[in-house]
């Protein structure tokens, strides 16, 4: 820098990618047992795969349907790296990957010889690498299953943030990343790495820089930046400000949708942010879009509706942390393998005042109600616990319910939601209807490969045409707005989701903004970004 007294601004479109030992990271791989899995099942599975055949892996990229698959996309080139990272991922994670066999060996076990009767016999034959870290039960039909205590595991060699470093580039364009979760982030002459767990205080310092200037070296010093990088990391800083955050000032109610499942809710006094995923602003692009220049100073509370990668995005959500009050997220099955717990997550990467609800419990503020209501389907019929949707009662005047992935699959459940919440003025309802199978998920967790037929009947769906009139008639609804279907450009790099005319999802939100029309509903299916305002409060009738 010319002058080091200046004080400097992070560019806007400088963007974080965490990542767990060079792969792009999400909530199942920071808690142990779910990290642990990932890593052999599908990492290394992955990596070997290309390491014995890159030009597979090169023609599969190469092909549009093949999006989000198991493929490695460098061309099917520089597998001398693949392989060295291959070989120190095996060497340092040795723990986990004792981890993952001892999972399986101990599912193993159970399934051999619990048979109904007592499971205190079986807690001697425990893999070492569990004992004092496992509950096994019976359900009430006598299946067997077991529990991970998965706040000690987070005490225990298994949890190592030596595996965690971050990625920062600058974004130009919003097709520049391709789909992130298959492939590790090799080094970039346009990327700059810096070994620094996700709860380092250095991202914060880092991203509040895009709003209040400060000092470029003390950054650069903590971050460790080669001397060969300084001039690329030079890159990232301007001295141009940023546009003014504008402030609602008003009377009522702003919500704002910021992409994908991403809407802040504001009134004068309070501010909402649901499921965080943001774009980048600074380059040239054909659609609009809110970024992190459109949030407030402070975020009151982040709103997460389930444990997903496009829900619980950590890119996002570490560039906010400085700025987030409070986090209120689903309880999850409280140590089943498929069911980590997002409050134990975000405490140890750095988050505080996590509030945790089940169903139907309530955050309740000034003029303002929280509730977390029940969430069908999404999750392949696994018994997943952690997701809700979410009920704000502004005012005692606006309801809003975002009701996210949920597959109103059991349309009496929501009929008795309905008889405790009552009406609602605004839906927001995803109708990502196809969903991948749950093996695109869930697979690294399952003992056994699930055949194909099953694996393709239980999928990561939300809610058809027929599922979601339902609910807007139910709680009769006065807007509806149809999101949560990864159709913004900038999401690609992380949902590999593309859609025609012809795609089911289209075909069926398109039918239902057309029968709420019908109906004289105000509905849309959002796309980019939209602003609603409700200007008036009106006074509440006592007595």
């Amino acid at each position: 820098m010319e002058n080091q007294n200046k004080k400097y601004y992070l560019k806007p479109n400088v963007a974080i990618e965490a990542l767990f030992d060079r792969w792009y990271a999400w909530s199942h791989l920071i808690s142990p047992g779910t990290a642990a899995m990932n890593l052999k099942e599908r990492h290394l599975k992955i990596m070997n795969s290309y390491i014995k055949n890159p030009k597979i892996h090169a023609a599969a990229v190469a092909k549009p349907e093949m999006l989000g698959g198991p493929f490695i996309n460098y061309n099917g080139g520089r597998v001398e790296e693949i392989k060295s990272l291959t070989d120190k991922i095996v060497e340092k994670r040795a723990n986990l990957l004792r981890l993952a066999d001892a999972i399986n060996e101990l599912n193993d076990l159970i399934q051999s010889q619990a048979k109904g009767y007592s499971l205190d016999p079986l807690y001697a034959k425990v893999p070492e690498e569990l004992k004092g870290y496992v509950e096994l039960y019976y359900d009430l039909n006598d299946q067997v299953n077991f529990r991970l205590f998965e706040a000690l595991l987070y005490k225990s060699k298994y949890y190592d943030e030596t595996a965690q470093s971050i990625a920062l580039q600058i974004v130009n364009s919003d097709k520049q990343r391709t789909f992130v979760l298959s492939t590790p982030r090799l080094d970039d002459k346009d990327i700059i790495h810096a070994e620094v767990p996700f709860r380092h205080k250095v991202i914060d310092d880092l991203f509040k820089k895009k709003r209040i200037p400060g000092n470029y070296e003390e950054i650069r010093r903590v971050l460790k930046i080669k001397p060969e990088q300084e001039e690329l990391f030079k890159e990232f800083f301007t001295l141009d400000q940023p546009k003014t955050y504008q402030a609602y000032t008003g009377s009522g109610i702003r919500t704002r949708y910021f992409g994908h499942a991403c809407v802040l809710v504001e009134t004068s006094e309070i501010s909402m942010l649901v499921d965080p995923v943001l774009s980048y602003d600074g380059y040239e692009n054909e659609v609009p879009r809110f970024t992190a220049e459109d949030l407030p100073d402070k975020i009151d509370y982040v709103l997460i509706t389930h444990n997903h990668q496009d829900h619980v995005l950590l890119e996002t959500l570490l560039q906010l942390r400085h700025k987030i009050k409070n986090v209120v997220v689903p309880s999850s099955g409280k140590g089943n393998l498929q069911d980590p717990s997002l409050r134990l997550m975000f405490n140890t990467i750095g988050f505080n005042n996590i509030i945790e609800l089940d169903d139907l419990e309530s955050v309740e503020l000034n003029k303002c109600t929280i509730t977390a209501l029940p969430f069908l389907g999404e999750h392949s019929d696994l018994d997943v616990r952690s997701k809700m949707c979410i009920h704000v009662n502004l005012h005692n005047q606006y309801r809003v319910m975002f009701v996210a992935d949920s597959k109103n699959v059991a349309p009496e459940l929501y009929e008795r939601v309905h008889d405790v919440i009552g009406d609602i003025d605004v839906l927001f309802l995803g109708m990502e209807c196809d969903g991948a199978p749950l093996s695109w998920l869930y697979g690294p967790l399952l003992p056994k490969k699930m055949d194909r037929d099953k694996d393709q009947s239980r999928r990561l769906a939300g809610s058809d045409c027929n599922e979601g009139i339902h609910l807007v008639n139910l709680f009769n609804a006065k807007e509806v707005f149809v999101y949560a279907m990864g159709l913004e450009p900038w999401l690609e790099f992380i949902s590999s989701i593309k859609y025609t005319n012809e795609s089911k999802p289209i075909v069926e939100s398109n039918r239902l903004v057309e029968e709420c029309k019908a109906k004289g509903i105000n509905a849309e299916r959002l796309f980019g970004e939209k602003t609603i305002e409700y200007n008036e409060i009106k006074e509440e009738v006592i007595g």
